[in-house]
């Protein structure tokens, strides 16, 4: 079953651009990595949002010790507000199959 996670990145005012272009520019390299199904890049009020789906928890495992978010972490070293918020999902499938559940 996939892995979904939600990952929430508060960039500094002042470095609200060069945080969303350091993502940016990581997305294709991590859409590369095996057992990626999704990488998307998401804002809600000041706030970046990675909505990510894993086929596995071993592929969200190996993209934690990968080296794209280990180089992005660099690049946001004093950028933001706070560490980045990472919340793994369970899935509660409802209703029509293909729609209840990622």
């Amino acid at each position: 079953m996939s892995v979904v996670v939600v990952a929430t990145i508060s960039p500094k005012p002042e470095h609200v651009d060069e945080v969303r272009q350091a993502v940016l520019e990581t997305v294709p390299r991590v859409h590369e990595e095996p057992g990626c199904e999704r990488y998307a890049l998401h804002e809600a009020r000041g706030q970046l949002v990675m909505v990510e789906q894993w086929e596995s928890p071993e592929a969200l495992a190996t993209h934690g010790k990968a080296a794209p978010l280990a180089e992005l972490s660099q690049r946001l070293e004093g950028k933001l507000t706070e560490r980045p918020a990472v919340t793994v999902l369970t899935a509660v499938p409802a209703g029509d199959p293909a729609k209840g559940a990622l």
